[in-house]
């Protein structure tokens, strides 16, 4: 492996301390002490308290904290300052490190109105703030990267296919189809398809995109009945357009279903929806699981959920980003 860039720092926002913990063990290094304080009128600021100058800086954060006081934007805010804290301390490289990336999802004007398009925004505020790359997990969009000047800042897509599909497969719950629940994740649907060998299906769905997580109606492409199903999707906010796929491939004979994502976002009512599927699933005598990313950490989950850790593969990324390695490589190891 090639020589390495610079000394190896990681760096944790308050949101993001257990992920990168994690990270940190497997890379077996510590963390940089850093200061976060929030003042009474809302604002905030870091402050790191090791040297940082001419190092590789990895700064992690999690916007996304289940019963979080603080918003996606607040944690988002403080990651910028975190970044820019560590190039006014003369880091030599700078990587924000976001499994999730906020935004993600207003990737374009889907409705032709007057919005903006916060993905691009977020990229612009990142490069702006001082860092040279960003690191997510499964982006929404592989566009945004576009969104990135590629002489300031690039992003890294980092890909849960071979190593998600590993874990689903170790626990048993791959069944025999994998489905897309829309047209738009049909590609990530084939990836684990070819990784476990199943065959493919989608539904194709029609949204209604002034309103929030609204599907008016859904079509299935492709044959489950009397398969067990594995539900494949980048994310899952509320739950509505899950449980509406289930039911849907319920009607069309699926026995066994399983959910698989990156980002067990789960914001209310989601819980709700997936304990009533879970419990619909006893009834009639069928199985069902869900299975999340550590991206967004969830704590007491009920038995039917299962976290995929993503320290290890993490740690990979970083490890080979920083020895100017491959990060498609670490992906597929």
């Amino acid at each position: 492996m090639a020589h390495t860039r610079a000394p190896l720092r990681l760096l944790a926002c308050e949101g993001a301390v257990g992920l990168a913990q994690g990270v940190a063990d497997h890379l077996d290094v510590s963390m940089l002490r850093v200061d976060e304080t929030w003042f009474a009128c809302g604002e905030g600021k870091a402050v790191i308290r090791d040297n940082v100058r001419g190092c590789d800086v990895y700064v992690m954060q999690q916007p996304i904290l289940p019963g979080d006081p603080r918003s996606v934007y607040d944690r988002f805010i403080m990651l910028l300052h975190a970044v820019e804290a560590a190039a006014l301390a003369d880091a030599e490289h700078i990587t924000a490190v976001l499994p999730y990336f906020p935004g993600a999802r207003q990737d374009k004007r889907k409705a032709r109105t007057r919005e903006g398009i916060s993905a691009g925004l977020f990229a612009r505020m990142l490069e702006e703030a001082g860092a040279c790359r960003v690191i997510s997990v499964e982006i929404h969009n592989e566009a945004i990267g576009g969104m990135f000047h590629p002489r300031h800042c690039v992003l890294e897509n980092v890909y849960l296919t071979k190593h998600l599909a590993r874990y689903i497969r170790k626990q048993g719950l791959c069944g025999d189809t994998v489905v897309s629940p829309d047209l738009g994740g049909l590609e990530r649907a084939r990836r684990f398809a070819e990784e476990l060998g199943l065959s493919l299906a989608a539904l194709s769905k029609e949204r209604d995109y002034s309103q929030a997580n609204t599907v008016t109606s859904s079509t299935l492409i492709g044959s489950v009945r009397g398969k067990e199903v594995m539900l494949v999707d980048d994310m899952v906010d509320t739950a509505g357009s899950v449980v509406a796929s289930i039911d849907e491939l319920k009607q069309h004979g699926a026995t066994n279903i399983t959910v698989a994502c990156a980002h067990p976002v789960l914001s209310d009512p989601a819980w709700e929806r997936l304990d009533g599927i879970a419990t619909r699933a006893v009834a009639e005598g069928w199985r069902f699981r869900f299975v999340g990313s550590s991206s967004v950490q969830h704590a007491d989950t009920p038995d039917w959920y299962r976290e995929f850790a993503l320290e290890p593969l993490l740690a990979k990324v970083l490890r080979n980003v920083n020895a100017r390695g491959s990060v498609t490589r670490a992906q597929e190891s």
